[in-house]
């Protein structure tokens, strides 16, 4: 009876658990790792040496480059911002971009919605048309808009540059946004049906606060595009109290061929134009990685 007993036991054991494989190191990715690595220290070097630079004197700029400051000048950080005429641009830069960004979304939403909830022949087409406004060089329908704007009384005008600037980006938007709507469960708006709540009413209620990581991903990106933008504002600005950032670094940078140059004082509004999109991304950049994983992956 013992022996039969130990045997049951004895079948009825686990086997001797495996070590796991060993493992492999992905030789393969090695390059390109290490390109990466490589860029990052770049792109980490360069923004030290901007931050560093607009500290200098613009003797030890050109002199000792590579040399820590000696003495901390933050008097051409005031310079830039005050004779340089980045303190006007920089509040310029941020209401455009904070309205045209809110406006792009705003706008962009209920088309990607329809777009993204009906997927049929005829919303099939009119998404290629957004698909082909990605494609289109800003440099061809320059002189056609610059036409349509004067005819509007929009040339030098903030409010001009803003309509463009949500003009421009909804292509992109609303591409973005529609894989998040095409996700979401069609239940819902079944039950906000029976319910005897409108599509309107479903969208802004119920639809729209599902999708809220696309639409803080589409919000982000269209800022950045926005704020780094320099061709529309150098076609459709004149007036330097209209300038945006990227002219006035433009403006500043041609006014010291000139008046003599200032590279410290250069570096400081370059670190001015600069510095709020890298404080934004480096809040925010989880967020973006986030939302664009989460619209590709469903």
């Amino acid at each position: 009876m013992s022996t039969a007993t130990s045997g049951t036991r004895a079948a009825t054991q686990d086997p001797p658990a495996t070590p796991p494989p060993a493992r492999r190191v992905p030789w393969a990715r090695l390059p390109g790792t290490t390109l990466i690595w490589l860029f990052v220290a770049f792109c980490a070097f360069a923004f030290l040496f901007m931050l560093l630079s607009s500290l200098k004197s613009s003797f030890n700029v050109l002199n000792h480059p590579f040399r820590l400051p000696t003495e901390l000048k933050f008097s051409n950080w005031s310079k830039a911002w005050h004779d340089g005429g980045f303190g006007p641009a920089f509040v310029n830069s941020v209401l455009v971009v904070a309205i045209a960004a809110t406006g792009t979304v705003l706008i962009a939403s209920p088309a990607a919605y329809v777009l993204g909830r009906n997927q049929g022949r005829v919303s099939g087409g009119v998404s290629l048309y957004f698909v082909l406004g990605l494609g289109i060089p800003m440099q061809i329908i320059v002189l056609p808009l610059y036409s349509i704007m004067a005819k509007l009384h929009l040339i030098d005008n903030l409010a001009g540059l803003i309509v463009l600037y949500i003009v421009v980006n909804l292509p992109f938007t609303v591409y973005l946004l529609m894989s998040f709507f095409a996700t979401l469960p069609g239940e819902l708006e079944e039950a906000a049906a029976l319910d005897g709540v409108g599509p309107a009413m479903t969208f802004w209620r119920i639809m729209l606060p599902l999708a809220k990581g696309g639409l803080v991903t589409a919000l982000i990106l269209v800022a950045i595009s926005c704020w780094n933008e320099t061709f529309l504002a150098l076609m459709f600005l004149q007036t330097n109290d209209n300038f945006t950032l990227p002219l006035a670094l433009v403006n500043f940078l041609t006014q010291q061929q000139f008046t003599g140059e200032d590279f410290g004082v250069m570096f400081a509004g370059v670190s001015i134009a600069v510095l709020p999109m890298l404080a934004l991304y480096a809040w925010l950049g989880r967020r973006i990685t986030e939302g664009l994983t989460l619209g590709a992956g469903k």
